[in-house]
């Protein structure tokens, strides 16, 4: 009898330590990577088709949404879009004596400092940097 308790024992022990190793040897889970924070004000300055143009621009935040506003050439331009880890989207929808279009930002978020690049409607792309207000 205590032959087959040791013997038990030792089969409970094989298959914990078993286990125990099986757990040990998984990837850990690691924590969602965390959005970065973009709200404030970000000093912007972009490669247009009538030379640089360099304006401050307001970010509001909730969790992954945005918006944001900036002064342009016709008024104040507000835009809406999403931050997901270092990556930030937003689109501006103008309208024009030509007619209406977007303007599409993606760009990358480096700290207190943005790059990317515009989708201008049908007039191409352009390049953008910020560099976030203190």
């Amino acid at each position: 009898m205590i032959k087959k308790s040791f013997a038990l024992l030792f089969l409970v022990l094989g298959f914990a330590a078993a286990g125990f190793a099986q757990v040990a040897s998984q990837p850990a889970v690691q924590a969602p990577a965390k959005n970065a924070d973009i709200a404030g004000v970000w000093e912007m300055t972009m490669q247009t088709p009538q030379g640089e143009m360099t304006r401050d621009a307001t970010f509001t935040q909730e969790k992954d949404v945005i918006k944001m506003t900036m002064e342009g050439p016709m008024g104040e331009m507000k835009g809406e879009g999403t931050v997901k880890e270092n990556e930030v989207q937003w689109t501006i929808n103008m309208s024009t004596p030509n007619g209406d279009f977007a303007l599409v930002f993606k760009g990358k978020v480096d700290g207190d400092k943005m790059t990317g690049e515009i989708q201008m409607g049908d007039m191409g792309t352009s390049n953008f940097t910020a560099k976030k207000k203190k």
